[in-house]
């Protein structure tokens, strides 16, 4: 049965961490002098900015999401590793949130097991846990995520090319097949590659 409950702690944390995420790629973008994320809007701490109306379905079907993507324009840059490091922003504001709600976690005073105490430690475990969970899911070197334009300026010239060639043309079937297979097998692929480093990375920075 549906419990609205969740919602409480969940959509918050989930909101900020994909409203920093996106505002991260558009203000890097915007201070590498590419314009275009300002002039759609998109330089905004404003969550409704950022929404995408399928991706806002799921955070309540699913209780997972996306953003809309930041529009940008590579051609504007004024240095050769800005791509790689726009792409990257989203993914590293996502580990810094994980961060500090850790931070907080931790400066917490032990508290009495009230049920007021109770919803403020799942509200932290759960701002790791998603922040966690964006960061990698978006690192996937699967192309539409940001991780296939991280990955792409690793690589070597000719290999980084033909990467791009395969990713942009098989990455979206190759991220839709991972996400169906999540729902018709009892193990999914999705879930255990996101799952695993996220407990592991949850285990070291809240000490449980």
């Amino acid at each position: 049965m549906f419990d609205p409950a969740w919602l409480l702690p969940f959509l918050p944390v989930l909101l900020l961490g994909l409203t920093l995420h996106e505002f991260a790629h558009a203000w890097t973008a915007w201070q590498f002098g590419d314009p275009t994320p300002k002039l759609a809007g998109r330089l905004s701490l404003n969550p409704l900015r950022h929404l995408d109306p399928l991706g806002t379905l799921f955070m309540f079907l699913a209780q997972f999401g996306w953003a809309k993507p930041v529009p940008i324009n590579p051609l504007n840059f004024r240095h050769p590793a800005a791509d790689f490091w726009v792409s990257l922003a989203g993914i590293l504001a996502n580990l810094l949130q994980a961060v500090l709600y850790a931070l907080v976690w931790h400066l917490l005073p032990q508290m009495a097991p009230t049920a007021l105490g109770m919803l403020l430690l799942h509200f932290l475990w759960l701002g790791v846990m998603i922040n966690l969970s964006l960061a990698l899911f978006n690192l996937l070197p699967i192309f539409p995520l940001d991780g296939s334009h991280v990955l792409k300026h690793l690589l070597p010239r000719m290999q980084a090319i033909r990467f791009q060639a395969f990713s942009e043309r098989y990455g979206a079937a190759v991220l839709f097949g991972l996400l169906m297979l999540g729902y018709v097998s009892e193990v999914s692929p999705l879930v255990l590659l996101i799952s695993v480093p996220r407990d592991w990375l949850a285990r070291l920075l809240l000490g449980v």
